[in-house]
């Protein structure tokens, strides 16, 4: 029986999916063990986008939490969706190089390298970038659907890619676009013009068609798979890994995955979700309309909230059908992000405003100005990037100076020649005020689910606003537990 690789997603696009990043590092913590023990080839654990949600939000240390899964785990390569490091607006090469040393640091092995235009020379800088770190880079091939986005495109594209000699090529589908039928086209072209270079596949189940596509990229060739662990799994997240394996087995193949270790962690995870309330994924129903519109399920939350603000959420199919318009004058930009949430933004604006590209977001204008990479000047509706460009802030914005600055001189900049690259890092990306509230939380602590069933009996009767004594009593034992009242 041949052999099928898993990659496990888990720690971070499927919490980023599923639970909008609120995933702490002590829910994660105590079962990194079992999911480091089960057989996968990564553990995708870490995207940028992580850095502010754990340093505002969570008031986590976020590259302490690698440092913290490595230690607990250490036998399973760690891995980085290093994506576009959308997170460096300016693109700061001297950052982006700290950054994946500071990553080495803390323990990742193997990073995914996006461009949101698939653009070769952009691959060619941010993977070089992780390789001086050590770090392995496996270069994102974006999938998406187009007039542009044909076969050829991505016969080009992966002849592109393999020139940088990378560690894999991953055909990465963050939409959910993939359906059997171009899977079953795709990938044999892929993996003709990769020659020895694996390919594995990341597809979301949003369309409802992730499972399938997974098998079907198998049943063509492709040896290493993208899952996460329910309730993690399916929704706008990725397929479930018992699902995949289970049928992967019946195809005749074999896994190499301990899924009955991984029990434990679904269980885990599920009380985590019924406690905190956060969502259990389930299986997406079949959605055609994804395919036309193809604004990611996160996006879609956005401007639903975009439109309530101003009394017009009755207007998001509206938005949905301006959204398709604005990507076409764009010149057909792959939906991911950050072009998927300046498409949908301004399509939004569009509606609301009453006049097409009548109000611009200044996103809009540095697109249009080039900012954010693509043959703009050929690819957007010259009528439209005429109109966009036609106005006093965009002369503001066509001064938004490029240049690189060495580390010395951001350094002096933020004043900060005395701090490490890690909190150099933070300091570049974050305010000072944020940083410090995240150090006087201390560290992580353990979130525990399976506890004592007095301990757990307790934990539960206390949540009820409706009581403020509790008493448990057996033979030689009584305990009184009861709330202050305000003085």
């Amino acid at each position: 029986m041949e052999r099928i690789e898993f990659v496990d997603v888990t720690l971070r696009d499927g919490h980023q999916s599923m639970w909008a990043e609120r995933m702490t590092t002590g829910m994660m913590l105590p079962v990194i063990q079992r999911i480091d023990g089960a057989g996968f080839r990564a553990l995708e654990v870490f995207s940028p986008s992580f850095i502010g949600k754990c340093v505002r939000d969570l008031r986590e240390n976020p590259i302490e939490r690698i440092r913290l899964l490595a230690a607990r785990g250490g036998r399973t390569p760690l891995r980085v969706n290093g994506g576009g490091l959308n997170l460096f607006s300016t693109d700061q090469l001297a950052m982006v190089e700290a950054f994946w040393r500071v990553m080495a640091a803390a323990g990742i092995r193997e990073t995914r390298v996006s461009d949101s235009w698939n653009d070769p020379k952009v691959w060619k800088r941010r993977a070089g970038a992780a390789v001086a770190a050590g770090v392995r880079p496996i270069i994102n091939i974006t999938y998406s659907i187009s007039p542009r986005h044909t076969d050829e495109y991505y016969i080009h594209r992966t002849r592109e890619a393999v020139k940088l000699k990378p560690f894999r090529i991953c055909l990465k589908d963050p939409g959910g676009l993939l359906t059997p039928e171009r899977t079953r086209a795709l990938v044999p072209l892929m993996m003709a013009n990769a020659k020895a270079t694996p390919i594995e596949i990341h597809t979301h189940c949003s369309t409802g068609l992730g499972p399938l596509c997974v098998l079907e990229a198998v049943q063509q060739g492709i040896r290493i798979v993208n899952t996460s662990i329910p309730p993690l799994a399916d929704d706008s997240s990725l397929p479930s890994v018992f699902n995949v394996a289970a049928n992967l087995r019946a195809l005749g193949y074999a896994t190499g995955i301990d899924e009955e270790s991984l029990r434990p962690v679904e269980r885990h995870f599920t009380t985590i979700a019924r406690r905190e309330g956060f969502p259990i994924g389930k299986p997406a129903p079949y959605d055609y309309s994804q395919y036309v519109h193809q604004v990611p399920g996160g996006m879609i939350s956005n401007l639903r909230n975009q439109l309530q603000e101003v009394g017009a959420e009755d207007r998001v199919p509206a938005a949905l059908e301006e959204a398709v318009r604005v990507r076409a004058e764009f010149g057909y930009p792959i939906m991911v992000t950050p072009l998927s949430q300046y498409v949908g933004s301004q399509a939004a604006l569009n509606v609301i405003a009453g006049g097409r590209y009548e109000q611009v977001t200044d996103q809009t204008i540095r697109y249009a100005l080039g900012h954010f990479g693509g043959d703009v000047q050929n690819l957007m509706d010259p009528e439209v990037r005429a109109k966009v460009l036609d106005r006093p802030r965009a002369r503001d914005l066509a001064k938004f100076d490029h240049a690189q600055l060495s580390l010395a001189q951001i350094r002096r900049d933020l004043d900060a020649f005395a701090l490490s690259e890690e909190e150099l890092l933070l300091r570049f990306l974050l305010r000072t005020e944020d940083i410090d509230r995240m150090r006087a939380a201390g560290p992580a602590r353990e979130y525990i689910t399976e506890t004592n069933p007095l301990v757990s009996l307790v934990e539960e009767l206390s949540k009820r606003a409706s009581r403020n004594t509790i008493r448990i009593s057996k033979p030689g034992f009584n305990l009184t537990l009861g709330q202050r009242s305000p003085d």
